[in-house]
């Protein structure tokens, strides 16, 4: 198949993400309505990031509702809220960021666009922890102060979420029905959507920053992503610890599946010992070899071995000289093996 056709067909990974998309907001007729809709759905979260107000959304978003749940704690314990989250992350992770996220994927096709983008830096991993300070004060500090006072604020719904703005008030007011509601904006509409802009803007040359360096759902995942049922693995016995799959994503990781990993399996394609692959417990889901045929995998499995071992000094093999080499599955990896037969 000719390169650039290949690069234009989406990945399993993509169309996972765009299903997620449709079915977060399968309610069409609210965006040819310009409505909310307010049905019995809506009492249940989605696992990502997805505006409860948006015209289209059949569900909640998690973080608006965790914020709504502290603003009442006063009152009631948010049990439902607590259990939900657990229950997403002790399943998933950060999986859902990788795969589940609208947000996620709207900067991931921004970042696409041809520009000059900004690397990674010892920066970037510094900005990360900045999530969990807007988690801390925004999403927790900010609902639980005014919940005292019986006053219901979800903080970084009310004055930071670029999501909320996108798809509910601009998905609101781009509809002619809801003209009247242009009145009532505010300097805080402004001031967010001022941040959507940036958002917008540093995406094309930043890999999913918001995600990176504000989203405090993100942060809460990421306190899961070591125990997750659901998640990128990374078997020891094959890995050679050359850090080329650090050094190829996108994201400010240290090490496959840390905090700042977004589960994507993206690093898969890179491993050159086949040493990463996306499993559910025990299951292997995604691996290098899936869907090819034994003998194929046999022979990228003699290859990998080979790679290791000349990674681990044990023989030396120049990579081109590994390329340029029909490997017969059939032999060991021993090099001494192919003497015999000559």
């Amino acid at each position: 198949m000719n390169v650039k056709l290949h690069a234009l067909i989406p990945s399993k990974r993509r169309f996972v993400q765009l299903y997620t998309v449709l079915l977060y907001n399968a309610n069409l007729t609210g965006f040819a309505q310009g409505t909310i809709y307010q049905g019995p759905t809506k009492n249940v979260c989605v696992p990502g990031l997805n505006c409860y107000s948006c015209p289209g959304a059949v569900g909640a978003c998690p973080l608006g509702a965790l914020q709504n749940a502290l603003s009442s704690s006063d009152s009631r314990f948010p049990y439902y809220m607590l259990g939900t989250l657990l229950l997403f992350g002790t399943l998933l992770g950060r999986v859902i960021c990788g795969f589940m996220c609208p947000v996620g994927l709207i900067q991931e096709l921004l970042h696409k666009i041809p520009t000059p983008k900004i690397p990674k830096s010892p920066i970037t991993r510094t900005l990360s922890l900045l999530k969990y300070v807007i988690l801390v004060v925004f999403v927790i500090a900010i609902p639980l102060h005014y919940a005292v006072r019986d006053i219901p604020l979800p903080g970084f719904c009310k004055f930071i979420c670029p999501a909320g703005t996108l798809e509910g008030a601009i998905g609101l007011l781009s509809h002619p029905r809801n003209s009247n509601l242009f009145n009532m904006l505010s300097i805080l509409f402004t001031r967010k959507f001022i941040i959507l802009v940036l958002f917008i803007g540093f995406s094309v040359f930043m890999f999913r920053p918001f995600c990176r360096f504000i989203c405090p759902l993100g942060a809460i995942y990421s306190f899961f992503n070591r125990i997750s049922v659901f998640g990128v693995r990374v078997d020891l016995s094959k890995c050679t610890h050359c850090s080329r799959c650090i050094r190829e994503c996108h994201m400010d990781v240290k090490e496959i599946g840390d905090r700042e990993c977004i589960q994507c399996a993206c690093c898969m394609d890179v491993c050159a010992t086949h040493a990463i692959s996306f499993k559910a417990g025990k299951w292997t889901i995604m691996d290098p070899y899936k869907g090819l045929s034994e003998k194929t995998a046999d022979v990228k499995d003699a290859a990998a071995n080979i790679v290791k071992r000349s990674v681990d000094g044990q023989i030396s093999l120049d990579a081109r000289e590994i390329s340029s080499t029909k490997i017969n599955p059939d032999l060991s990896a021993d090099p001494s093996s192919g003497q015999k037969d000559q």
